[in-house]
């Protein structure tokens, strides 16, 4: 028999804890902060109750990160930040430091190996967007691409703080969309269903995983040729493309019938007024890499617009319904047709449209 006695002992191997990776100044003063503010577009300083300061660098990344990149970012924070650093939510990284005589120089090191300070404040933020044709498996575009000639249009809206209110951007590769809600989104949509290549379909996909994927039980098994294989019900499906992911013979990219589509509105927070769906403002753009020059010039429209008639403090959805669907056309110079109109007025009681908790 083994010994009862136990004489090992149990090494945690699970993540650690958040608070390893904080700055010290920061673990020191967590949830105990004064106030903060802005000394210049891409820095943040935050005051403590018990008096320390901390300075938070911003700067963009291109997302699709190497390792000499991340190394050339760790040899920038051993210089300036005691070694700390941090990626946000939108690809931005983020230097902190309790000295402000670090920050000048980490801001002329970071814009020479071209990581543009900016994104806080009244600016164009950092677009949040999907993995593209680099990871996903049933990408229509490239979102990352889609981001670079877009962020190459509007550069300066990130490195200044010029417009009325924060405004968020996303991308996405599919019409799954997750990329999320945000004031302005690009998402792609494809205007046909899925084309099925039943000689191949039986060979290379499994069935049941094919028909579990659609989200609207659009998929069917059947029998043609006395071969398994699937059938699209064309009424029900919403041609996202999902199944496209569990089987490669049901094929639905194609240059002529995937689009692109804007959507505008969207918004996640309960600041001013409560959290908000998008709605669609133009579409059937054509999805034509590397530089996408028809969807960059729609995004440029609507960010002038917007500059130029919002009111300090409202996001791009406040602005519109203030201002109404009618003049927001009008201002942006895009056409509106039918296929925008929203007349689901069940969603009022369908969807949780805050982000307070409910019981």
């Amino acid at each position: 028999m083994s010994n009862p006695e136990r004489t090992w002992k149990t090494i945690e191997s699970g993540p650690h804890t958040y608070e390893e990776a904080l700055h010290p100044v920061v673990r020191k003063n967590y949830g105990r902060w004064k106030y903060h503010e802005i000394p210049r577009p891409g820095v943040l300083k935050h005051v403590a109750e018990s008096g320390d300061a901390i300075y938070t660098v911003r700067a963009g990344t291109p997302r699709q990160d190497t390792v000499d990149m991340v190394r050339v970012m760790c040899d920038i924070a051993d210089r300036y930040s005691d070694g700390f650093l941090r990626f946000t939510v939108r690809n931005n990284v983020e230097f902190l430091t309790p000295n402000e005589e670090n920050v000048e120089p980490m801001i002329s090191e970071l814009e020479s190996r071209g990581f543009p300070v900016g994104g806080t404040g009244m600016c164009v933020s950092s677009v949040a967007h999907t993995q593209g044709w680099l990871h996903c498996d049933i990408p229509a575009t490239d979102a990352s691409g889609v981001v670079k000639s877009m962020m190459d249009s509007i550069y300066k809206e990130f490195k200044d703080m010029q417009m009325p209110n924060k405004v968020r951007l996303s991308t996405s590769c599919c019409a799954i969309n997750c990329g999320g809600q945000a004031d302005i989104a690009v998402v792609v949509k494809h205007t046909r269903p899925p084309r099925i290549n039943h000689d191949h379909l039986s060979q290379i996909c499994e069935l049941p995983k094919a028909v579990a994927r659609c989200p609207v039980a659009a998929i069917r098994p059947t029998v043609i040729d006395g071969q398994k294989t699937l059938m699209v019900d064309e009424k029900k499906c919403i041609c996202c493309g999902a199944c496209f992911g569990a089987c490669p013979a049901m094929e639905i990219n194609h240059p002529e019938h995937s689009k692109f589509a804007i959507w505008v509105g969207g918004k996640n927070s309960n600041a001013r007024s409560k959290p908000s769906t998008m709605s669609l403002v133009a579409h059937n753009l054509p999805n034509n890499p590397p530089r996408w020059p028809e969807v960059t010039e729609v995004i440029g429209r609507i960010l002038t617009a917007y500059k130029e008639g919002g009111r300090p403090w409202e996001r791009v959805g406040e602005w519109i319904n203030r201002i109404g669907w009618k003049r927001f056309f009008e201002e942006t110079g895009l056409t509106f047709d039918d296929n925008m109109i929203d007349s689901y007025r069940h969603a009022r009681t369908t969807f949780n449209q805050s982000a307070h908790v409910r019981f």
